[in-house]
């Protein structure tokens, strides 16, 4: 993408904070783009600051930027009628958000919630359809990430065909926990629950069931896994 004869720095100013540009470089979306491209889109963004329980935005909005997460958890929940939330899926540090409507024109599909002090960079439309359109070969990376969120939903959905209650819980918790052993749970038992796709009852039943195998530990949100693989088998 051509900056149009208009000359940005390096670094992109928010507040009193500067943000390298390169930084975008490691998020799926913008690997490959030149220096210069990075830069424009930079410049153009925002660093939003969120403490927890924020809605960055709310299902049905009008959409005008996708987000990237630079610290912290956001959530995007789907919410019943009556009230009840999923969440359906959970955005960590250098993952991107936000980005269907660029391509659908269609509103928010979800809420977006922090789930503990966060920040998000926030990326205008508009200089993102400037690239497609003047180098449509950029596409492609739009084509594998979609193609990246088919893949992660399929296994959703065969979670929910094929694993209960306790066999999701043991898989939510060992996504959480990633490599390390010790970890706090940085949700609520409700917001766990909804991850789950379970009520909180039968999600604290499950996670009581393994403190009561010996798999894990519990102090109030910190945990600490016992027996990795029994917990890893539970989940399959």
């Amino acid at each position: 993408m051509s900056s149009k004869g208009v000359t940005f720095s390096t670094a992109a100013m928010y507040g009193s904070e500067v943000i390298d540009p390169a930084l975008l470089a490691d998020v799926e979306l913008f690997s490959g783009l030149g220096e210069d491209t990075l830069a424009v889109i930079a410049a153009q963004s925002e660093l939003k600051k969120l403490k927890r329980g924020d809605v960055l935005f709310s299902e049905d909005d009008e959409p005008s930027e996708l987000f990237v997460t630079m610290s912290g958890r956001v959530a995007m929940v789907n919410r019943s009628i009556d009230g009840r939330e999923s969440v359906v899926a959970l955005m960590e540090k250098g993952d991107l958000f936000g980005e269907m409507p660029l391509f659908d024109q269609r509103n928010r599909s979800t809420d977006g919630r922090a789930l503990e002090p966060s920040e998000v960079l926030m990326i205008p439309y508009g200089p993102l359809k400037r690239l497609y359109e003047e180098e449509p070969k950029h596409l492609w990376r739009v084509v594998a990430l979609l193609a990246g969120r088919l893949r992660a939903m399929d296994g959703v959905l065969a979670d929910s065909v094929f694993l209960d209650v306790t066999g999701r819980t043991a898989k939510r918790l060992l996504e959480i926990a990633g490599d390390t052993d010790d970890f706090a749970l940085p949700v609520t038992q409700e917001e766990l629950a909804g991850m789950v796709g379970a009520s909180r009852e039968r999600v604290n039943k499950a996670i009581a069931s393994f403190v009561r195998l010996g798999w894990i530990e519990q102090r109030d949100r910190r945990y600490h896994i016992r027996n990795r693989q029994q917990l890893e088998l539970r989940a399959r």
